[in-house]
């Protein structure tokens, strides 16, 4: 099989996580941002990931493709979770702070799916108008936006690392992970104890890199 993939897309880690997490041999090719017409060509919209099955069918909806793959074996292994509306309510609260911290930050450093200038420059323009402003200036207004990041995730203390929980994910983790994933690609970030934690046992199980290597 494979999956249609962009690195730094939280949607695409979902899928992604179960390749690793159940040890599966899934080939990953990284589209160009820009592209669309490859995305379409697949499934009829703009979306990714996309999961090519055995049979040359393709699959979309990264939530499907993970129930899709967990059930392949005949032994799926994920928990609901029952944490989905902290997850939902804290992520509203830090949604608009988060994307002005990442999107600058994509362009910055090297991810596949920006291996062209026309997907930069796609990435730029259609960012800039979600945040409503340039990635220069969200840049230069990183300190604030850090330190409202910073409060925000000292409000995790509910969250639970899997080695409390005999290292069993849910779709809890399939969801809130790879969000969290992203922060790592700030420079300065600060996870609470228990997030950290949280963060390097998810990337463990699941074999998804951080970004602390390159953070900006």
């Amino acid at each position: 099989m494979k999956m249609f993939v962009f690195d730094h897309c939280p949607y695409c880690i979902r899928a992604m996580m179960m390749n690793g997490l159940k040890d599966m041999d899934i080939k990953l090719e990284y589209l160009q941002n820009h592209d669309v017409q490859a995305r379409t060509d697949k499934v009829g919209a703009n979306m990714v990931p996309i999961l090519e099955k055995e049979d040359g069918s393709y699959m979309a909806e990264s939530l499907d493709i993970v129930a899709y793959l967990d059930g392949l074996d005949g032994n799926p292994v994920l928990g609901q979770g029952d944490q989905s509306e902290l997850i939902a309510d804290w992520y509203k609260r830090v949604y608009g702070v988060s994307q002005r911290l990442v999107y600058p930050r994509w362009m910055k450093v090297d991810l596949p799916e920006f291996g062209s200038w026309e997907a930069k420059e796609w990435f730029i323009k259609n960012k800039s108008a979600a945040i409503d402003m340039s990635f220069d200036q969200a840049f230069v207004m990183t300190e604030n936006y850090l330190s409202e990041l910073n409060e925000l995730l000292m409000d995790l203390e509910w969250i639970r690392p899997p080695s409390e929980r005999s290292n069993q994910l849910s779709y809890d983790d399939i969801t809130f992970f790879p969000v969290l994933r992203n922060f790592t690609v700030i420079k300065g970030v600060v996870f609470p104890a228990r997030v950290r934690q949280y963060l390097d046992e998810v990337a463990a199980l699941t074999d998804i890199v951080l970004y602390d290597d390159i953070a900006v």
